[in-house]
């Protein structure tokens, strides 16, 4: 039986059933890996150590069994496997093996789920196309030759095109939802705080937070559950009871009230993306919702203040590889001075490179008050408006994206802000530290199109749940790629 395209709730039924092994499950995984290379959404393989893990829990010597126990998963390659590469799509790290695993990687791995690999991605999670990655483009499964979205392009490939049933994902700015999005599948950012970010390279770290990427809300929820907790080793990580996010995931939502933004001007959209949304909107208030208009007043300063504090807070972050203390060492300096510039020219990308300058001037004497410090407030107000909000809606929707994917080399070539109006939705959740998910809802012109629904803060189980009982209810997410291409 395949197992290409299978969820993670299917294939644990063919392990129980013993329909099929765990190592056949693998050994079938690696195939599917192999025979879809060209996709290129994979950096780093784990055969061997797969392999092993796989035959330990066919031999019953294995005994937690949850839902994720044999289940064969993607790592964005921005978390620490302990001897096993971190690169973050960069020359830079390009040899660096950690000698630690990342809290989320220790708690999936825990579980019982099966680490295949790295999965390719922006460097340092910095791109909204999957295009700045040392090691190549990753190919949109629906298309080749189209992104897949970024910056988790990997991990979104390789969960369309049915290699895994999930991965794991970082969400800075949009990085989760918008290759979910691209991709038609469905990809959940968390509340900051409630996924561990120890050990997680970080690119803005009052931004960025884990998520899934799975072809359901159902399977986000399952991985969710066991991604999060508070973890002492990261300060940033929320102490608070953890709630099984499966026990309401099947509530009706029969009064549910969801906010349009009034300053979202969807006019501006493409006219079949526009129909896609009213269509979802009448859906929904089908299952009983009630859509009120709300104000974000300050939401069109999202994208200046998110290019203002993320930059500032890279700068900070990346200032440690400095082919010194570990990652690529230049072989052309003379000096002490000359190995910090060459190691760093050669090894970071354009992109990086960029945003780096940016924020470095940003966080200059006589530009912090005037940057950095002024885009803080203006995050306050963005998250306030949040809060008022929330006092009169349980969500928000919104488009995922403004387009769907598109050609490499087609946008952010010459101007590199035409990239950044990529995640004009999906920003000011992260600004504000509030959960978001993206789920297919259906195509224009051949390529998916992705929804976005806003919670209020650690209201997962909210979100979680409109985007299940809106999948019951319609057959988006089982869309799959042809493949033809690959």
């Amino acid at each position: 039986m395949s197992i290409q395209f299978k969820s993670i709730l299917e294939l644990k039924s063919m392990l129980n059933s013993k329909t099929i092994s765990s190592s056949e499950l693998i050994e079938e995984t690696f195939k599917l890996t192999k025979d879809l290379k060209d996709l290129n959404c994979f950096v780093t393989m784990n055969e061997d150590s797969a392999k092993q893990k796989a035959k330990q829990i066919d031999q019953g010597k294995y005994k937690n069994n949850s839902y994720l126990t044999g289940i064969p998963l993607g790592q964005k390659d921005l978390f620490c496997t302990e001897g096993l590469r971190t690169t973050c799509a960069s020359k830079i790290l390009s040899n660096f093996i950690p000698p630690y695993s990342a809290t989320v990687v220790k708690k999936l791995e825990d579980s019982g789920s099966i680490t295949i690999g790295k999965t390719n991605m922006d460097e340092f999670a910095m791109g909204s196309s999957n295009e700045t990655s040392f090691y190549g483009n990753v190919h949109n499964p629906w298309k080749r030759n189209y992104v897949p979205g970024g910056s988790s392009g990997g991990s979104a490939a390789a969960v369309a095109a049915g290699i895994v049933p999930a991965s794991t994902g970082t969400d800075t700015g949009g990085s989760i939802r918008q290759p979910a999005a691209h991709c038609g599948i469905t990809g959940m950012k968390p509340t900051y705080g409630k996924v561990s970010r120890w050990g997680m390279v970080a690119f803005a770290s009052s931004l960025d937070q884990a998520g899934p990427l799975a072809r359901s809300a159902e399977d986000c929820a399952i991985m969710l559950n066991e991604m999060s907790g508070h973890d002492l080793k990261d300060t940033t990580s929320l102490d608070v009871e953890h709630t099984d996010l499966l026990r309401s995931i099947n509530n009706p939502i029969k009064g549910i009230k969801i906010g349009i933004v009034k300053e979202f001007n969807l006019n501006d959209l493409d006219s079949k993306i526009q129909e896609r949304f009213q269509d979802s909107k009448k859906l929904f208030e089908k299952l009983g919702a009630k859509f009120i208009k709300i104000s974000l007043q300050n939401i069109s300063a999202s994208v200046p203040t998110y290019y203002s504090i993320a930059p500032a807070e890279c700068s900070s972050n990346l200032s440690r590889f400095d082919g010194v203390k570990f990652g690529h060492r230049s072989k052309n300096s003379n000096n002490l001075n000359d190995l910090y510039i060459q190691s760093r020219s050669e090894g970071f990308g354009d992109e990086v490179k960029r945003r780096i300058l940016i924020g470095t001037y940003a966080l200059s004497a006589g530009y912090y008050d005037a940057y950095y410090k002024k885009a803080q407030q203006v995050r306050r107000l963005i998250k306030n408006d949040f809060e008022s909000a929330f006092e009169t809606v349980d969500l928000i929707m919104t488009p995922t994206s403004p387009n769907t994917a598109f050609e490499f080399d087609s946008k952010g070539a010459q101007n590199p802000v035409e990239l950044y109006l990529e995640d004009l939705f999906t920003i000011s959740s992260n600004l504000a530290g509030l959960p978001a998910i993206s789920i297919p809802h259906g195509m224009v012109d051949n390529l998916p199109v992705g929804l976005q629904l806003i919670g209020n803060f650690l209201r997962e189980d909210k979100i979680l749940n409109a985007a299940h009982v809106f999948q019951k209810n319609s057959e988006f997410h089982l869309a799959k790629p042809s493949l033809e291409d690959f």
